[in-house]
């Protein structure tokens, strides 16, 4: 390696899976990841490995990467664009899709030019405010399924809910009272009239740490097959079971400053940042590239990106890690969001020096 590239550790990932997978299963819910994290067509054979048989994307970009793969279904987990119906059409000729819609207009719209047999979700607002129907505007959600029923080629799956805000709301428990009591009256007023209607939530934190989804039917986590900094520090899983790390070239020590400075900025991990205690950035965590992966270091000898520019990294390094570090060595850097870092990185190295596809890569 001679210049920033994404490691991934793929019995970490697996283990990753495997526990989203049994958890879905010990709840009696259907687990449909969000690849917007993975991205990748291999990796969705590892999630085949453990009973998963639908797959959830952010695009129709990445459904079209996804399609032809076996998948039962994909869901496009996000509000539908209407301009893209043509190329919704394409891929629902040999695909089973289904889209998110919250508003009548591109219900109609749907209604007047689908060709293809397409399901959909009502996508319900978490109470934050990015989409979504307000879960008491029963006007609108009624207006969305009478406009649907004008069309044999549309039909409704059920409700949807993206607790996003459980990424820096610090009880999510409360908020997954506020997701099982809107999906559980939803369910309760409209399953008379759609008897399999399916209700589904799709956050990492929740899912990663909630026992208690009430009757919610299904869950579409992403972020789980990699885990990250911030999933860590939301207590969703440890930093051992992070599943991939940036490798970064050191090209220059201030031992004075206690610096390192590293290939590896902005365009490698994007800008996602926690807050170290003291109040100084913290952009990723480094750690200690071996044949079999990486070592996380001992909180007490733990070293930092504490700043990135576009190409550059500047590590707080401790003294344990200035003692060790060269220039020429190639180090590790743990995301603060995994999702963010394998978009930018286009592709993964596996530990056996395998190239994994990711979608951004391959187009």
């Amino acid at each position: 390696m001679t210049s920033p590239t994404l490691l991934i550790d793929e019995k970490k990932c697996r283990a990753n899976i495997k526990r989203m997978a049994d958890k879905a299963a010990r709840h009696e819910m259907k687990l449909a990841p969000h690849w917007k994290t993975a991205q990748s067509r291999v990796i969705g054979t590892w999630a085949k490995d453990f009973g998963i048989k639908e797959i959830t994307a952010s695009s129709i970009k990445m459904a079209a990467y996804l399609c032809g793969q076996g998948w039962e279904n994909i869901h496009i987990a996000f509000p539908f664009n209407p301009l893209e119906i043509k190329k919704l059409n394409e891929l629902a000729k040999n695909q089973s899709l289904s889209v998110q819609l919250v508003n009548p207009i591109t219900t109609q719209k749907l209604v007047d030019q689908l060709f293809e047999k397409v399901g959909f979700f009502i996508e319900i607002d978490a109470g934050y405010g990015r989409t979504g129907v307000k879960v008491s505007d029963f006007g609108l959600i009624e207006e969305i399924l009478r406009t649907a029923k004008k069309s044999d080629k549309l039909y409704f799956k059920g409700f949807y809910i993206h607790a996003g805000h459980s990424y820096y709301k610090p009880d999510i428990p409360e908020l997954y009272e506020e997701t099982r009591n809107a999906l559980g009256m939803l369910k309760a007023k409209y399953r008379s009239e759609y008897p399999q209607l399916v209700t589904r939530t799709g956050d990492t934190p929740g899912c990663a740490v909630m026992e208690d989804f009430g009757d919610i039917d299904e869950m579409g986590p992403g972020n789980f097959v990699f885990f990250d900094l911030m999933q860590a520090n939301l207590g969703g899983c440890s930093k051992e079971e992070i599943a991939v790390a940036l490798a970064v070239p050191v090209v220059d020590i201030n031992k004075e400053r206690k610096e390192v400075l590293v290939h590896g900025g902005g365009v490698h991990l994007a800008k996602d940042v926690l807050k170290e205690p003291d109040g100084t950035n913290n952009f990723g965590e480094v750690v200690h590239l071996e044949e079999s992966g990486w070592k996380i270091s001992e909180s007490s000898e733990r070293s930092y990106l504490k700043s990135i520019s576009q190409e550059h990294g500047i590590i707080k390094a401790s003294e344990s890690f200035l003692q060790k570090v060269k220039i020429g060595d190639v180090i590790g850097i743990l995301p603060v969001h995994s999702c963010m870092t394998a978009d930018a990185m286009a592709s993964y190295l596996s530990l056996d020096g395998q190239t994994i596809d990711h979608a951004e890569g391959d187009c």
